[in-house]
């Protein structure tokens, strides 16, 4: 490999704004703004407005929108169509 050309791997903080949770992470992020940690370490800083602390996939808060096939839903609505027995004289 050749040596030099692969940016520089750190502890970066990132911030997610919806919950108001902090995260180290390994990044190769280039930032000129850093924060101090509770840790009382001073890291790079990025600002973020989802993650896994909010997106409503980890948190479990995501709606199913589909939870029964199409012909299910088919056959569900239009039930009573059919099944209606025809008088005859």
């Amino acid at each position: 490999m050749t040596p030099g050309i692969n940016p520089d791997d750190r502890t970066v903080l990132f911030h997610d704004n919806a919950a108001d949770a902090y995260f180290l992470i390994g990044s190769t992020m280039d930032t000129d703004r850093t924060h101090v940690h509770t840790d009382g370490s001073t890291y790079p800083f990025e600002v973020r407005d989802i993650s896994s602390a909010s997106h409503p996939v980890y948190t479990g808060q995501q709606h199913k929108t589909q939870s029964e096939g199409r012909v299910a839903g088919f056959n569900k609505c239009f039930a009573g169509c059919g099944s209606k027995a025809v008088a005859q004289d």
